[in-house]
């Protein structure tokens, strides 16, 4: 079957930012809303982040964490007690002035809304929430008997976003926020690194794409922070997302919101907190790490539904039968687990042509298709097809065999996309050691030519300098590779066992 003329367009090698527009649009993920910078997630979409919720809600209650909501908005006053952290947000901010409106008309009669009621200290639209949240904690600690305390919150937050992406870059966005205060600097240390492991974990277990765990430098580290980890990820057009970060913040935010305990010792100290979280920018980074050029590309344990069951009755007479063939394979495998939770199965009963259904189907990600028509049901098959595959592969399995396969074959696909995802990683961050391979890797033609590892020792100056002359960053200084033998600095020559990743980013 030729491809339908809404098969995506450009490809990803012809236009990738436009490419990925197309790949939202055309699974029915979110769309943009009428107030500016914002989106509108679409069931599907927001499907996905459900799925990504309950697994990683899952994941911090069973490390000791409780969820809690605290207020939109931040008196101004919170963020001047911590300049540092105010100043690294100080232009993404929106502000909340006045609380009421009143109705006026214009010199045409026409009603206007003017805002009234000026508000003696103005609010601030969360752009994140460590100082409210440091604020309960001062209310909430008195003892180290209180301590640790561990609290997750799930929320939206803004921040001001002069060029907005779907997913990836917006004003609001959804997100999960976890904030702990802790007796020890040891004690907030183990948690920093605890949610970093947990999120390495999640994304490759979930989302199927292998994630380089790393620590950020002075430079990129979190307003505040004394030291932030993070999880970078490879997209298709060789960019890099940071899809996670825990942040130790030492005791920076306690003292700024005079969060104190009465120590073992019966004196006051005071805690050392941690802050860490993931936002909807995680659909982004999925969509584009694995889809193709024929739609969107769902890793199983995030799909909203895995198995989508399409009936073919090209003759009235056998419509019946074919239904319930459809309705009874559904509800055997909805028996069945995939993870912790049952299979997702959807028969499509709807009155549209076969190849219609398959190609919403194929564009939506589904990563398995089976079709069952007159002779499969005859023969007591059914027409196998798999989102990782080529769009027109099609396999034949005896139902009872696939029946005992299913959760089977979606771990193999989830395989198939981690794998997948990793060699293409792997072939695309080169080593580099000295400034002239450096410059020329990123002169080069290629608009994203990949990742660079380099040895590093150089000060917060010269990278901002080799930053914005390649419009460029350091993600991280990856873990694995902070105890490398020595080697001498691309740029300055020092010695240093410290490596550096280097790459254009979303």
């Amino acid at each position: 079957m030729a491809k339908p003329k809404s098969a995506i367009t450009p490809t990803r090698s012809e236009n990738f930012p436009e490419w990925y527009q197309q790949v939202v649009r055309s699974a029915d993920l979110a769309e943009n809303s009428e107030t500016r910078g914002c989106m509108v997630i679409k069931p599907w979409g927001f499907a996905i982040w459900e799925a990504i919720q309950r697994d990683l809600d899952f994941r911090f209650k069973e490390t000791g964490h409780q969820n809690a909501y605290f207020p939109l908005l931040i008196p101004l006053a919170y963020l001047e007690k911590e300049a540092e952290h105010a100043e690294g947000f100080a232009t993404e901010c929106a502000v909340v002035t006045h609380h009421r409106l009143e109705a006026e008309k214009d010199e045409h009669g026409k009603t206007r809304m003017i805002p009234s009621g000026k508000l003696t200290e103005p609010y601030v639209i969360r752009p994140t929430s460590e100082t409210i949240i440091g604020a309960a904690f001062s209310r909430w600690v008195g003892s180290y008997r209180d301590l640790p305390l561990l609290i997750n919150q799930w929320a939206n937050v803004m921040r001001w976003e002069m060029r907005p992406r779907l997913f990836l870059r917006t004003a609001e966005f959804l997100w999960q926020e976890g904030h702990t205060a802790h007796e020890t600097k040891e004690e907030a240390l183990e948690e920093t690194q605890m949610i970093h492991e947990l999120y390495s974990h999640a994304i490759r277990d979930l989302l199927a794409i292998p994630v380089i765990m790393g620590e950020k430098t002075e430079a990129e580290r979190f307003p505040g922070a004394e030291s932030t980890l993070t999880v970078e990820a490879m997209v298709q057009d060789k960019k890099a997302i940071q899809a996670g970060t825990s942040h130790y913040l030492g005791q920076n935010f306690a003292k700024a919101q005079n969060i104190k305990f009465v120590d073992r010792e019966n004196t006051d100290q005071f805690v050392h907190t941690t802050s860490w979280g993931v936002s909807t920018r995680l659909v982004g980074t999925l969509i584009m790490a694995h889809s193709d050029d024929d739609g969107l590309v769902l890793p199983p344990r995030i799909a909203p539904q895995q198995i989508v069951i399409i009936p073919i009755t090209p003759k009235e007479d056998s419509r019946d039968a074919i239904l319930d063939a459809c309705d009874a394979l559904a509800l055997r495998l909805k028996e069945q687990t995939y993870g912790r939770e049952a299979l997702r199965v959807h028969v499509d009963r709807r009155d549209l042509g076969g190849g219609v259904k398959k190609w919403e189907w194929v564009k939506k990600g589904v990563p398995i298709r089976i079709e069952i028509g007159p002779r499969d049901l005859q023969e007591r098959k059914v027409c196998l097809q798999r989102r990782d595959q080529p769009s027109n592969e099609k396999t034949f399995l005896d139902k009872e065999e696939f029946l005992r396969d299913a959760s089977d074959l979606l771990e193999n696909i989830h395989q198939t996309l981690l794998e997948r995802a990793r060699s293409f990683r792997d072939a695309n961050v080169t080593e580099c050691g000295t400034i002239e391979s450096f410059e020329n890797h990123w002169d080069a033609s290629n608009e994203n030519p990949g990742w660079l590892i380099t040895p590093w020792a150089g000060s917060r100056i010269e990278e901002e300098k080799l930053s914005k002359k390649f419009k460029i960053s350091v993600r991280c200084l990856p873990l694995d590779k902070q105890n490398e033998p020595e080697a001498p600095c691309f740029l300055s020559g020092k010695p240093t066992k410290s490596r550096a990743i280097w790459a254009r980013s979303y």
